[in-house]
């Protein structure tokens, strides 16, 4: 069974399509754990509405610690031993929940897969699509310019277990906490990627993601958490990871540089 896991606070406005996205997806073996955080608005009333009609969405609604926490709570309830983590603004690619199924039926225990990602603004323009090909530990520690890691959980599974071994997630990250799970789950799991456009991310204005890029504070802990997660390797691989970072910095300054001067 696959479990899909959608925390939500606050969100009429995308919960119900949220929901229906995952109904149309026709998976048989599935369940749609969807943890609301109390919320103040209609959330709690379309998702009831929902679950009366289909026997495959699971609920919570209760006062959290944020999206970590509620994630760990629908962990800690999820009955698949395939994991997928959907927020509520997000959505999968037509039948990437059957080909998700079917392709861990023949993976080793722990496993995480990983496809592309449309990410889109809030007036449906395509932004880019994000493309995370190189998913060892060492390449994606050289950081986001360099080997981007995938930028939304909508485009990967794993299997539960992966959680046995690097533990839930940190509900003290509020933030990062999808970066911080992947530089713990590829160091422990089988990673493999399809160059297949999986999820889609819907990045727009006044959501937490966007303010907290627009304040220049979501590069900053990023870079933090790659910092400790670099400290953690062997002194001689931290040392062949600076001139690649280095080179890539000094680019960005040349760059910048030659555009003062246009």
């Amino acid at each position: 069974m696959i479990s899909i896991i959608t925390p939500v606070f606050n969100g009429e406005s995308h919960i119900e399509e949220c929901i229906t996205k995952v109904v149309n997806q026709k998976c048989n073996n599935i369940e749609h754990i969807i943890v609301d955080g109390q919320s103040e608005d209609n959330t709690l009333y379309i998702i009831k509405k929902y679950a009366r009609e289909f026997a495959h969405i699971r609920w919570i609604s209760e006062k959290d610690k944020g999206q970590s926490d509620a994630m760990n709570k629908g962990l800690t309830i999820a009955k698949g031993e395939i994991i997928g983590i959907l927020n509520a603004d997000d959505y999968y690619e037509p039948n990437v929940l059957n080909k998700i199924v079917h392709l861990f039926n023949s993976l080793r225990k722990p496993a995480l897969v990983v496809g592309n990602c449309n990410v889109w603004n809030d007036k449906g323009a395509l932004l880019y699509v994000n493309k995370p090909r190189n998913m060892k530990l060492y390449d994606l520690l050289k950081g986001w310019q360099i080997n981007p890691h995938p930028v939304n959980p909508s485009a990967y599974f794993y299997h539960k277990s992966v959680h046995d071994i690097i533990g839930p997630y940190d509900e003290n990250e509020h933030y990062a906490m999808d970066l911080d799970f992947i530089l713990k789950a590829v160091t422990v799991a089988e990673v493999i990627y399809f160059d297949e456009i999986w999820g889609n991310f819907l990045f727009c204005s006044g959501t937490k993601t966007s303010i907290d890029k627009a304040k220049g504070t979501a590069s900053a802990r990023a870079e933090k958490l790659f910092k400790f997660h670099r400290s953690k390797l062997a002194f001689w691989r931290q040392v062949w990871l600076l001139p690649s970072i280095r080179i890539h910095q000094l680019k960005k300054r040349i760059f910048r540089f030659k555009r003062i001067f246009e």
